[in-house]
């Protein structure tokens, strides 16, 4: 049974076999991943993982250009399936392109219901913070993602030519 925990150095080997699944220069929906983050290297795994928590944390500022955001992997066991992230506010290019929440399955999960397992465990989450209608996109051509949208309610507002492609922007009603 899959399960939705918050970053953690215990499973680096399990998230580099995850991260290389992808392939080592593969953009990782929802993981916080950035390309100036070391994660090869133990101290820059443990300071990825320190700054994905950090950024959960409203005591401290937002980085520039982001909100605050909570991310979790989506594990079974002791293998890492994937990443899901719950944005807490909107910025632009949030409400542009990106959402409230992002998410991705590591290719060799894929097809087994996964994605639709996490987004239905984040949307609680994003009830918890106030979030009465969710933004969640995903890219156009990106089918099982925007199938995954729908079984959650998901309602598409349109399909829009954005800064990362041309994405399909879908509302979520939370205040139920």
């Amino acid at each position: 049974m899959p399960e939705l925990i918050t970053p953690t150095v215990r499973l680096r080997h399990a998230w580099l076999a995850a991260r290389d699944d992808w392939g080592r220069d593969a953009h990782q929906d929802g993981s916080g991943l950035l390309a100036t983050d070391d994660v090869d290297s133990a101290a820059g795994f443990e300071a990825w993982v320190q700054r994905l928590r950090r950024e959960g944390d409203e005591s401290f500022p937002a980085p520039d250009g982001r909100v605050h955001a909570t991310y979790w992997w989506i594990t079974e066991g002791d293998e890492v399936l994937g990443a899901i992230a719950l944005r807490h506010h909107l910025n632009d290019l949030l409400f542009r392109a990106g959402g409230h929440i992002g998410y991705g399955v590591r290719p060799s999960a894929r097809k087994r219901g996964v994605a639709t397992w996490a987004l239905g465990a984040a949307l609680p989450h994003a009830r918890k913070r106030g979030i009465d209608r969710a933004l969640v996109t995903c890219a156009d051509d990106n089918t099982p993602s925007a199938r995954v949208i729908a079984h959650h309610g998901g309602v598409l507002e349109d399909v829009r030519e954005t800064e990362i492609g041309l994405i399909r922007r879908y509302w979520i009603d939370l205040s139920a």
